[in-house]
């Protein structure tokens, strides 16, 4: 398949519906998530909003199948998470979904090409096709002519490009990316956000990213949704200057 364009069926790529997360920490509640309904069309940009503590990231995990709501629905491309059991829910992170975090993640020991072709060890997927694709993916963040080094060896931004390299070999067709930039300087992850851009534009992919940056919301994102004490208090366009500069066909 090539990587140019990965299509998906029109309509929602995710849907909550009333969703919850509420832990009990002794006697008091922890809603950390509360009664979130919101569509996520199918190759939309999204920016989950809101300070520190505000229940972005859980749901972010949430959507990840990472954890599991304690009330409501998450379905994404028709499927409820919440109904899948252990083994679907793997395939579904290895096959359906691409992750990305703050933390670079990448193990220590291994070589770029490695870590990138973690994924495709762990789904399986064939010897012959895996250098392919990892070549593919490395050349899409610009850093096929890194694939013998470590970790240790690349920069902060080059760590993020492997760690989207990673993200993007299985081809997920939604792409989860929590606080991508927060451990970059400005420029670099100026760069990032780029890369995360043309994942959108050009593969189709559907981006729901966590951020606590406005101006990063409103120049990438097509739309904000804002959090705050784990509840979804709006839902708003992103500023008409970052749609213009994305060219997005309104």
């Amino acid at each position: 398949m090539d990587m140019t364009l990965l299509s998906q069926s029109n309509g929602f790529a995710i849907r909550a519906e009333k969703v919850s997360r509420h832990y009990q920490m002794g006697e008091a509640l922890i809603r950390a998530v509360d009664d979130a309904n919101f569509s996520i069309a199918t190759g939309e940009f999204v920016a989950l909003l809101g300070s520190s503590g505000s229940g972005k990231s859980t749901l972010l995990n949430l959507l990840a199948g990472l954890d599991r709501p304690t009330g409501g629905a998450i379905l994404v491309q028709n499927r409820n998470l919440a109904e899948m059991d252990t083994h679907e829910l793997a395939r579904y992170r290895s096959g359906t979904v691409g992750m990305v975090f703050q933390a670079f993640n990448l193990l220590p020991r291994m070589t770029l090409e490695e870590n990138v072709e973690l994924p495709l060890r762990l789904a399986e997927v064939q010897r012959g096709e895996r250098t392919a694709r990892v070549r593919e993916a490395l050349e899409r963040v610009r850093l096929e002519k890194r694939l013998t080094h470590r970790p240790s060896e690349l920069s902060g931004g080059e760590q993020q490009r492997a760690a989207l390299a990673r993200a993007l070999v299985n081809r997920p067709r939604i792409l989860l990316a929590d606080e991508p930039t927060g451990n970059l300087d400005s420029a670099t992850g100026e760069e990032v956000m780029f890369l995360l851009r043309s994942f959108n534009q050009d593969l189709g992919m559907t981006v729901v990213m966590v951020t606590h940056e406005r101006p990063l919301a409103d120049r990438f994102a097509h739309r904000i949704l804002t959090l705050a004490d784990g509840k979804l208090v709006s839902e708003t366009p992103a500023s008409e200057s970052g749609i213009r500069e994305a060219g997005v066909r309104q």
